[in-house]
């Protein structure tokens, strides 16, 4: 298999491999410049804290007396030598060897995949997974800290897919359990597999290697092992949210003293019998590296703490396929990736009864890991040949004279409604950050406000003053606008995804893909033509009937200015989006006063942003442009929005694996030219 793989996979694989590559150079780089640009005192701050000069292996006295070093004392005694080294250098050299960690790690991840494995996915393994490593928070947070959460990782990876025989592994799994006490649950799992001598030297090697420190370091074991209970409450609170484990989540919800402990001690044992069984489960169907993941998430979910650098395992857990459906295939790796590479203000918004889910969305990922995800065993039959995908085949264009790009095929059925709302909610967060950050200052976006007001006025167009005050002029109109700015920017456009996403899930790709474009491109306007807004403009005499009044004489003016990015007027999103859905309904709405209604929403738009002093007339052509563009690359890029199935065009019907009792075919999704 892996000769097939070395013989070439084509093209595009090459192509994907040296540009993957490049991507982990440029990720090592920056790393390794992040800690050459930070001073003293603010890169490694862990690793300073132990080392430095001040550092508390240079002190006299317990290591955990200032309560800045939190490993095992057999890190520690490990540790202690690093002091004599100069302190510039080491952080460089311990970074750079903390990197070639990662690129061990990879690599040996890289290897345990289970067999077979396509030409392609064996070409790109490697690269693909040393850049996911690259990215993850673990490890960002554990080279920004300088910890050495990567070593019981990759030594528990060596012993289970590199070592021969029975000791060495035993040996490399004992010392990793010894920098990460939980890591002894690897032990277990070797005893349940049937590797009884591996299991027994582990737990040899652990106990040398914590007498050891005991016989070295008598007080600091006491701290750590009696005092502190396993370690449990060094470093931050346990009940903070670093800490990703089932004791800092119950914490979190209030609890204590011993009804907290009873509960801990319960549900860890519960958690470590499903998840030991399904993990021996999985090493007897040759998953050995998803055995391995899921025991290192029982270990993140039952240790008394669990801080974010110590999460890798979760990661690991990638390599279980779950989902009979080749569409539901990437669900599962694509929720652990972006739960794994960014925080979960990110992920999930700030609602109260989100904020649970939020604020442990790790420990939510490694329980589900552990305990609840339904990974294929390789004897299924849809193991490797899951429930084709049905695409429709594209009509012929409308506009002969465009040249089509096809870079993906439509897709009749529903996209997964999990993966979908953090993909919204990602690309939501991702375009809130740009659009703050894409600022230039007041001055700048004053000058462009004189720029767009003379060039209405030389159009004949400036009609925003004459608006603006003949609404404040009338009350309830003035409520309507200022209710209609503040509510239907958002609730009409996802209302729409939503009857989509139902209704016509082939026309909602489309649709979400185009005002998906649509808003990127608008980013570039926010980022390259900062513009304030008529009711920002000194001297105009424009009313913010929406904000209320601002001193725009203050230099601090304006508190908004201080949440949201409020020089990101062109294009105009408010009309932009309103414009959009008005030509979707346009386009898809079965009925004439349906079609009527939506293009009112449009016209209600540009009509409030334009009297409430938000946009000038300008932002919103610049608002139409930007939806036009959207709508024009999804076409070069997908095809027309009239498709035809498979079936319709005359293709055979596609065939099911083979199965004495298979689930039955999905059903059709309705075409996408037909009525809701």
């Amino acid at each position: 298999m892996r000769g097939d793989a070395a013989a070439g996979p084509g093209t595009r694989a090459a192509a994907a491999r040296a540009v993957l590559w490049l991507l982990v150079a440029v990720l090592a780089a920056r790393q390794v410049a992040v800690v050459l640009r930070r001073q003293p005192g603010e890169r490694l701050t862990d690793f300073e804290t132990w080392t430095g000069a001040t550092g508390v292996l240079h002190m006299a006295g317990s290591l955990y007396d200032p309560g800045r070093f939190t490993g095992t004392p057999f890190a520690g005694l490990v540790l202690k030598p690093l002091t004599a080294s100069a302190e510039e250098a080491l952080g460089v050299v311990w970074t750079f060897g903390s990197l070639l960690l990662v690129v061990a790690l990879g690599f040996v991840a890289a290897r345990a995949l289970p067999a077979p494995l396509g030409r392609r996915t064996a070409f790109l393994a490697a690269p693909l997974a040393i850049t996911l490593l690259m990215v993850s928070l673990p490890v960002r947070n554990t080279l920004f800290l300088g910890q050495t959460s990567i070593l019981p990782v990759l030594l528990v990876l060596l012993a289970c897919f590199v070592a021969r025989g029975e000791r060495l592994p035993g040996v490399l799994a004992g010392i990793a359990a010894a920098f990460q006490p939980a890591v002894l649950l690897f032990a277990a799992l070797f005893w349940l597999t049937g590797r009884r001598r591996a299991a027994a030297t582990g737990g040899a090697t652990f106990a040398a290697c914590t007498a050891l420190a005991w016989a070295v370091m008598p007080r600091d074991s006491w701290t750590y092992w009696v005092h502190h209970l396993a370690g449990a409450g060094l470093g931050e609170r346990p009940d903070s949210l670093a800490n990703q484990s089932l004791h800092g989540a119950l914490l979190r919800f209030g609890l204590q003293g011993p009804l907290e402990i009873a509960l801990f001690l319960a549900l860890a044992a519960a958690v470590t019998f499903l998840g030991l069984r399904r993990a021996v489960r999985y090493a007897r169907d040759g998953q050995l590296l998803l055995a391995v993941a899921v025991t290192g998430c029982v270990a993140v979910a039952v240790s008394p703490t669990a801080w974010q650098h110590q999460l890798l395992w979760v990661l690991l857990a990638v390599v279980g396929r779950v989902g009979t459906r080749a569409s539901d295939r990437l669900v599962w790796p694509a929720v652990v990736v972006l739960v794994l590479t960014l925080p979960g203000k990110m992920l999930l918004p700030n609602v109260g009864v989100l904020l649970p889910v939020r604020d442990n969305v790790l420990l939510i990922a490694a329980l589900g890991a552990a305990c609840a995800a339904p990974f294929l065993s390789r004897t299924s039959p849809y193991w490797a040949r899951p429930v084709p995908t049905d695409h429709a085949r594209p009509v012929e264009p409308r506009f002969a004279w465009v040249p089509l790009l096809p870079f993906w095929r439509r897709v009749l059925s529903r996209p997964n409604l999990l993966l979908e709302l953090l993909l919204i909610r990602v690309v939501y967060s991702a375009y809130a950050k740009v659009r703050l950050a894409a600022t230039a200052g007041r001055p700048t976006a004053e000058e462009h406000g004189r720029q767009i007001h003379a060039a209405e006025r030389w159009l004949h167009i400036d009609i925003e003053h004459w608006a603006n005050h003949t609404v404040v002029g009338v009350p309830w109109l003035r409520d309507f606008f200022d209710y209609y700015y503040s509510t239907f920017h958002f609730i009409v456009p996802l209302t729409i995804l939503g009857v989509l996403y139902v209704r016509r899930p082939s026309d909602y790709r489309w649709v979400r893909s185009s005002i998906g474009f649509a808003t990127i491109l608008a980013l570039f306007g926010f980022w390259l033509y900062p513009l304030a807004p008529p009711r920002l403009m000194p001297g105009l005499g424009f009313i913010d009937t929406v904000h209320g009044v601002q001193d725009l004489d203050s230099p601090d003016f304006g508190a908004l200015t201080t949440v949201t990015n409020q020089y990101a007027a062109m294009p105009s999103l408010h009309f932009g989006w309103s414009l959009w859905c008005g030509v979707v309904i346009l386009l898809l709405a079965p009925k004439a006063w349906m079609k009527v209604l939506g293009m009112l929403h449009p016209l209600f738009t540009v009509s409030t942003i334009v009297a409430t002093g938000n946009h000038w007339v300008l932002d919103a052509v610049g608002g139409a442009a930007v939806v036009a563009a959207g709508f024009g690359l999804t076409y070069v890029l997908c095809g027309p929005r009239l498709l035809r199935s498979g079936a319709e065009a005359g293709d055979p019907p596609r065939r099911e694996p083979a199965s004495a009792a298979g689930p039955p075919a999905p059903e059709r999704a309705e075409p996408a030219g037909s009525k809701a």
